[in-house]
């Protein structure tokens, strides 16, 4: 077997805890510009009903082309190695969300600016289809067998801090009186992802290939085709991973719908108030992400991950009443351990779970395909969400039990693919993926 480099988990961990986190930055003001302004500004505010679904909806637009940038950008992360995909994908979030803070308002070009903004967040989508399954591969790859689970997690905690920092800048938006915020306020945070681009290809630009990638090189294993490979000998687990990760349901609604229900005129709480709840709970994240991380090297990634799955629905409904509330201290309380400490369990063990479940030669692709439709159900689960709280309701479900009915349903049913999953945090990482009979387990 030819010699390769060994891995380096901390230099590839932090390049995948920055770039993930100015990656989520730009998607994230989206999500909040989408919750407090769009509504206003693209769409006909005459019918504000009306024009807050098509708002909301142009939020999941980007789950929609997730899946398509994922068949291409998994092909070549398999194909041609991950870090090309690292790179490519900040400098596309970076231009498409400058540019979105550069468009014109329907009040300007009319109908033109509300189908600008679906493209830009197509473009948007189809970088993020890629991101977190590149570096995923990357950390899992470069780490070593019994810490991958720890690694993997600075993925995800990138998107958290990323998350923070968008909503940091928004609340200074918010503040605006409302004349300036629907004029300009609203444009500066994407502009600011000028920054984003620059810094993203200068952190990742330099970064080392994985040992695996380049062992698979080296031997000429390199699959010319990955998707066909990946389709016939691993589907089982490509759909098991779109069923897990409609855990990410709970993101989306406690991000995007309930900050949008919770500033409506049906609760009326504070814009900047509900903004710093975010700030809140996602800095507690930021801490509990790498310690269940850590604690599913020790115990294994379903029964972490499980407790997300579970607790999680249950959290919401919790949440969702105590917006219900008005008690600021109420929603404080129960959004932190909600969204910082019980959802965080299920989001920092996903990057180990699923990438255990592939070899390394359709790794990035299986990730990327299977995480990024099961993402786009759940980010139309922010416009369904706003149409179950209509008058006409949901299953004869209406407000935000309904809401907090439906997340369940999509938990359960992540709960349930992993409950039946193969447990792989003792599996050396030369033989993931492999079938059970060919499996060994580390001491």
């Amino acid at each position: 077997m030819t010699d390769v480099p060994e891995g380096k988990p901390r230099k590839a961990a932090l390049a995948a805890w920055i770039g993930s986190a100015l990656e989520y930055y730009d998607f994230f003001i989206y999500g909040s510009a989408a919750a407090l302004i769009f509504s206003k500004v693209f769409f006909d505010a005459s019918d504000p009903a009306t024009a807050t679904l098509q708002s909301l909806a142009t939020f999941g637009v980007a789950y929609a082309a997730r899946p398509i940038g994922a068949f291409a950008l998994g092909h070549v992360g398999d194909r041609f190695g991950r870090r090309k995909i690292m790179v490519f994908t900040l400098v596309l979030m970076g231009v498409s969300t400058f540019l979105i803070g550069c468009l014109p308002t329907r009040e300007q070009i009319g109908g033109l600016a509300p189908v600008l903004l679906v493209l830009l967040r197509v473009m948007q989508g189809l970088s993020a289809a890629g991101e977190q399954a590149s570096a995923n591969s990357m950390t899992l790859e470069h780490a070593p067998a019994d810490r991958r689970g720890y690694y993997t997690s600075f993925t995800l905690n990138g998107t958290q801090f990323g998350q923070i920092l968008a909503t940091f800048v928004f609340i200074p938006v918010a503040a605006l009186p409302e004349e300036q915020l629907l004029s300009w306020g609203w444009r500066v945070p994407f502009w600011l992802s000028v920054a984003v681009a620059v810094a993203g290809w200068v952190i990742r630009r330099k970064l080392e290939e994985t040992p695996a990638f380049e062992r698979e090189v080296a031997e000429g294993t390199v699959p010319r085709m990955p998707l066909a490979l990946l389709f016939r000998d691993h589907w089982g687990s490509v759909l098991r991973v779109v069923c897990a990760a409609l855990i990410a349901t709970v993101s989306t609604i406690f991000t995007v719908w309930a900050l949008n229900y919770a500033t409506g005129e049906s609760v009326g709480l504070d814009k900047a108030t509900m903004l710093w709840v975010s700030i809140a709970a996602n800095v507690t994240a930021l801490v509990a992400i790498p310690l269940w991380a850590r604690l599913s090297d020790r115990i294994g990634r379903k029964p972490v991950f499980l407790v997300g799955a579970v607790g999680s629905p249950i959290m919401i409904f919790a949440y969702l009443a105590a917006i219900n509330s008005g008690s600021y201290p109420l929603i404080f309380l129960v959004g932190v351990l909600t969204f910082g400490v019980v959802y965080s369990a299920a989001n920092g063990t996903w990057p180990a779970l699923y990438g255990e479940m592939f070899t390394t030669k359709v790794r990035l692709s299986g990730m990327a395909i299977g995480t990024q439709i099961g993402f786009a159900i759940a980010g139309f689960a922010v416009a369904s969400a706003a149409g179950i709280v209509s008058p006409e309701g949901w299953l004869g479900l209406r407000g935000w039990v309904g809401v907090g009915v439906f997340t369940a349903i999509l938990c359960a049913i992540s709960a349930i693919a992993v409950a039946t999953a193969r447990e792989t945090h003792r599996v050396p990482t030369e033989h993931l993926g492999r079938p059970a009979g060919q499996l060994a387990s580390r001491p």
